[in-house]
C-alpha cells in the first residue's frame, strides 16, 4: 500500500460494502476515520485482560489508546494520518515495519480495509498473544471473511447488545445519538484453535 494511502475508495462499493442507512446518503469520512466511543474500550477492559504493551495501530486522536492508559497500560499508537495524538511519523500498518516491544495489538481498523489488518497483525504478533479489532457485526458475513475465520478463529465475539458510537472524523458532537450499525469486539489469540464462543456486553 502506498503512503497516506485514500481509505473512502469507491463511494459506490464502499456503501456497498457496509449496507449500513447511516452512511448510504452521505460521504465516507476522510480517510475512513470514524473513531470509537471510548465507552467500547472499558467494555472490552472489563473482559479482558492484555499484555503489559498495547500496539494501537489506528490510532486517530487517541480516543481507545487514552482508555488503555489510564488502566495502566503502556500504548505504542500510530496511523497512517497523524491527528495530534501518538507517534507523529505515519505509520502504514499495511506496509511499514512494526515498531518495537509490542504484545498485543488493539484498534479499530478502517472498515474496508479490516479484514486486511486482521490478516497483517496475526502475522505480527507472537504466538498467544491477543488481537482485538472493534469491527462491525456483519464482519461475520462474506465467504472471503468465512475462509479467515475458520483458518484463524476469533477466541471469542463480544456482542455490543447496545449500540455504540462511533465518531465521524472523530466529531462526537455531530455524531447521531441512535446508531444504525451494531458493533462487536472480535478477540483473537495466535495459535487458538478451538471454536468461538460469544458474549453478550453492554
Amino acid at each position: 500500500m502506498e503512503k497516506n494511502k485514500d481509505w473512502t475508495g469507491n463511494a459506490q462499493s464502499v456503501f456497498s460494502a457496509l449496507g449500513a442507512s447511516n452512511h448510504s446518503k452521505e460521504a465516507r469520512a476522510e480517510n475512513d476515520y470514524y473513531a470509537t466511543e471510548p465507552k467500547a474500550m472499558e467494555l472490552l477492559l472489563a473482559e479482558e485482560k492484555f499484555s503489559p504493551v498495547v500496539w494501537e495501530c489506528a490510532c486517530g486522536e487517541g480516543h481507545l489508546s487514552k482508555v488503555l492508559i489510564a488502566h495502566g497500560y503502556k500504548v505504542i499508537s500510530t496511523d497512517l494520518i497523524y491527528r495530534g495524538f501518538g507517534e507523529p511519523e505515519p505509520l502504514d500498518f499495511l506496509a511499514d515495519d512494526p515498531p518495537e516491544g509490542f504484545g498485543d495489538i488493539i484498534t479499530n481498523s478502517p472498515y474496508t480495509y479490516g479484514m486486511e489488518f486482521v490478516q497483517r497483525a496475526l502475522e505480527l504478533i507472537q504466538l498467544g498473544r491477543k488481537l482485538a479489532m472493534f469491527l462491525k457485526l456483519q464482519f461475520l458475513e462474506g465467504k472471503q471473511r468465512k475462509k479467515l475465520f475458520m483458518e484463524n478463529p476469533p477466541r471469542i465475539v463480544y456482542v455490543s447488545s447496545s449500540r455504540l458510537c462511533c465518531a465521524k472524523n472523530g466529531d462526537f458532537e455531530k455524531a447521531a445519538k441512535s446508531n444504525a450499525i451494531a458493533y462487536a469486539w472480535y478477540v483473537w489469540e495466535k495459535g487458538f484453535r478451538g471454536d468461538t464462543s460469544i458474549r453478550w456486553i453492554n
